[in-house]
């Protein structure tokens, strides 16, 4: 065995494979695959081999794409076949909101590049002539989905590979991990230690065992999934007699699952909801495990299998062949852990991969563009495993899991929250403000209020894709600060302290705005070297060596990671995680003075109090509160950051202050239509790393005269190249809202997307934020969005049509 890579993918399966390839085609040939028994071994050679287009996200559905068409092309780069049928996919509604779904997913399909249309029952019935279902409204075609053979697809590119010079050492296991001073890694195998640059886990159902040989609590668990596999269906032997093609996948909410044509027969995949699933190797998978599957479990599926035979009665009058059940890898949201490792260097992750078939050419194309090119071309963020925090241990973990695999095929809303493993993480204020109505929602574990229901209102979300009542409960949060207060639960939020004598040049050397002086606050950014956004912060300098920095509380351990990566290893600079040692309320509002000032010694006038600055000191009976003159809603207001000893005093006392003046409790979805009144832009929304500051509009916090900071050479070299840009579009909305993803369009032709959306109560109809080209920014450019399939007309409009001056903020 060589003994020395520059990388090494740990895992013989369609992801690992597909890594190697994707490193090997991309020049890296030095590099070599580890799989302890054989190629496929795992999880990849009893999948259904399923290939679904479908997806909301923009940026997911455009890594779905990716994977198509490498491997459409496989066949003809390596001569293996890799059994790609390309029947398409039908998916059947029977309610009006499964409905909206599809209508709600047709807004963005077109964005991806993705071909999908709306069918009706009769044309779906003609797509699909076994189903009897005569309750169902219409349904979603795809006609370039299909599967494939996940074995002949992972051959495909282990060739491929292996054509270019990548080398695969099969039988054999890697014990462990060092590393070693040199700054490379030891690998420790079954056969030998191996030495290289890069470490990239791939190890599927071993996913936590693998981690933990280099301290990692890896936040997936594999769950059991079955589906059989029936005798000849007369029915299907006749369509292939007279040379008609492959029906469709079938996918139904009457029956949960998936059906499609295997063979002369059927294929049914039945989904199993939270109470029936089980899962596997919690603590590891078992000594006896190998290329093996699991006994069957009918009585798990037993009324999905009933309800298919009804709509497809030839199911029912088929006999059965084949039964194959067995464990596959399954993250909180469904989605795949594909990135960096946090803590490590050069440690990469493809883990808890929910159908590594459908992800393995993506996954293979992009983290290997990030190892090799240093980023993505596309925003891969929603993949990163640091998305997820050192809440997501293994408890965690097991629940949120069963929950996710175990209402996949339930109707799901945007912005929904699942109640599973709830409440975690919870600021003191839960319990009181839980008593005031507060309806939770959840970011990064920790429970925040999302709006706040009156007395005599079930402090409940009713979902839909339409509005709901609840937005009047939210109109009257949202015209509160607007017209006199509203208090902001925003303990959540992301907080570290940088300090050290050697913190201003370390940070100036990082972000792209100027620092702020002592006493002062700033927005800056962490671009990528690309001049993209990597991070956001809300930069307080209480010191002149000491900082506070402020950003979104799903980038804690995101944004911890790639700091700490860049500390210099002299001493000179500490950075420290104090998110869980100080809560934060936001008091915002015209009325915001005249609450807080009664609390606290602070001169809060503007003379000795401005906007953008920050001061220390009590407020009410809580000591060493920072009170930080900002706020994301363009009101008069203040954040008050206090340790977390005095919160449920903090709140009683801003409350009782609060009363004369109209203070109301406001949650999240009031303080996302108030920053969009304002046209601020969210991190991995308007700002991510595919997008340069200048295409999110960055202009003012970017200091290209000031000494050199990370990503300014792409910056200056993308300022006269730019294309594209986000602005601020105003739509005409009636009962339902645009989300994000939707296609903007000018006469018909597609011409650019929303970054996000919703409905402002200020105005009475929808902002969103859209990226368009250059020439179609300009305010009063008239365009269209398409929100539940229909056409509305929306207009560009100045950014901030809400105090475009600023004036209210500094009153």
């Amino acid at each position: 065995m060589v003994s020395s890579f520059r990388a090494v993918v740990v895992g013989g399966g369609c992801v690992g494979a597909g890594i190697l390839y994707g490193l090997a085609k991309r020049g890296w040939t030095d590099v070599a695959l580890l799989e302890r028994t054989q190629l496929t071994a795992g999880s990849t050679w009893h999948a259904a081999g399923l290939i679904p287009s479908y997806a909301r996200s923009r940026n997911v559905g455009r890594m779905i794409a990716r994977s198509i068409e490498i491997y459409e092309g496989l066949e003809a780069e390596t001569g293996q076949n890799v059994g790609w049928h390309k029947c398409g996919q039908l998916r059947i509604a029977n309610t009006r909101d499964r409905l909206d779904e599809y209508r709600s997913y047709m807004d963005v399909a077109e964005v991806q590049g993705v071909r999908a249309r709306i069918v009706s029952p009769a044309e779906a019935r003609e797509i699909w002539p076994l189903l009897d279902n005569n309750s169902m409204l219409g349904a979603l075609y795809h006609p370039d989905d299909g599967h494939i053979a996940p074995a002949d697809v992972t051959q495909a590119m282990a060739k491929g590979a292996r054509d270019l010079g990548a080398k695969i050492h099969l039988d054999t296991e890697v014990v462990g991990f060092e590393r070693m001073p040199s700054g490379g890694w030891r690998v420790k195998t079954s056969r030998g230690e191996i030495v290289c640059e890069h470490v990239i886990l791939a190890t599927g159902n071993y996913a936590r065992q693998t981690g933990a040989m280099l301290g990692l609590d890896i936040p997936a668990i594999p769950i059991l999934h079955q589906y059989w596999i029936t005798e000849a269906v007369p029915e299907i032997v006749e369509r292939k007699r007279l040379g008609l093609p492959e029906m469709p996948i079938l996918r139904d909410e009457g029956y949960e699952g998936y059906l499609r044509e295997e063979g002369d027969g059927l294929m049914f995949g039945p989904y199993e909801r939270t109470e029936q699933l089980k899962l596997f190797a919690e603590n590891g998978v078992p000594e006896w495990f190998g290329a093996d599957l699991l006994d069957e479990d009918f009585d798990a599926v037993s009324w999905n299998w009933e309800r298919a035979t009804e709509l497809v009665p030839a199911l029912g009058r088929a006999g059965i062949k084949r039964n194959v059940r067995g464990p596959f890898q399954m993250t909180a949201d469904e989605l795949p852990l594909m990135g960096q490792a946090w803590g490590l260097e050069n440690v990469w992750l493809a883990e808890g991969v929910p159908g590594g078939i459908l992800w393995g050419g993506a996954i293979g194309y992009y983290l290997s563009e990030r190892i090799v090119e240093g980023g993505n071309s596309i925003d891969t963020a929603e993949l990163d495993p640091r998305r997820f925090g050192r809440y997501a241990n293994k408890n965690w973990t097991q629940a949120k899991v069963r929950e996710a695999w175990g209402t996949h095929a339930v109707q799901h809303y945007p912005g929904q929250d699942m109640p599973a493993a709830r409440p975690q993480k919870t600021a003191p204020s839960y319990d009181r403000l839980s008593q005031l109505g507060a309806v939770w929602d959840v970011l990064n574990g920790w429970e925040m209020p999302s709006w706040f229901a009156p007395a005599g209102v079930e402090a409940r979300n009713v979902y839909s894709w339409r509005w709901t009542p609840k937005g009047n409960h939210v109109a009257a949060e949202v015209q509160a600060v607007r017209q006199a207060a509203g208090l902001v639960e925003m303990t959540p939020m992301t907080k570290f302290e940088v300090g050290g004598p050697g913190a201003e040049g370390w940070l100036d050397g990082i972000l792209a705005n100027r620092l702020p002086r002592p006493g002062r606050v700033a927005l800056a950014h962490h671009l990528t070297p690309t001049g993209g956004v990597q991070a956001e912060y809300v930069v307080a300098r209480l010191q002149s060596d000491l900082f506070y920095l402020i950003s979104t509380p799903r980038a804690e351990r995101w944004n911890l990671d790639d700091l700490g990566r860049l500390l210099p290893k002299d001493g000179s600079v500490h950075l420290r995680n104090v998110t869980e040692d100080r809560g934060s309320f936001t008091v915002v509002g015209p009325k915001a003075r005249d609450i807080l000032q009664p609390l606290t010694e602070i001169d809060l006038s503007n003379e000795a109090f401005p906007w953008f600055s920050v001061q220390s000191g009590t407020v009410g009976m809580a000591s060493d509160v920072w009170l930080l003159r900002v706020n994301y809603s363009g009101e008069l207001g203040w954040e008050l950051y206090h340790p977390l000893c005095y919160q449920r005093h903090l709140l009683d006392a801003l409350l009782a202050s609060g009363e004369a003046h109209g203070l109301r409790l406001v949650g999240l979805q009031a303080l996302e239509s108030l920053r969009l009144d304002k046209s601020y832009r969210a991190m991995y929304r308007d700002m991510n790393p595919e997008l340069s500051a200048w295409e999110s509009g960055l202009e003012r916090f970017i200091s290209l005269d000031k000494r050199d900071f990370i990503g300014r050479a792409a910056l200056v070299a993308k300022q006269q190249q730019v294309t594209r840009r986000i602005a601020t579009l105003s739509i005409d909305t009636d009962g339902a809202s645009a989300f994000a993803f939707e296609g903007v369009y000018r006469e018909g032709e597609l011409v650019g997307h929303i970054t996000s959306a919703g409905y402002s109560y200020t105005f009475g109809h929808d902002i969103a934020l859209a990226l368009l080209p250059l020439e179609l920014v300009s305010p009063g450019t008239e365009l269209e969005v398409s929100i539940l399939g229909e056409r509305r007309a929306a207009k560009v409009i100045a950014d901030s049509p809400y105090d475009p001056e600023g004036a209210r903020g500094r009153m």
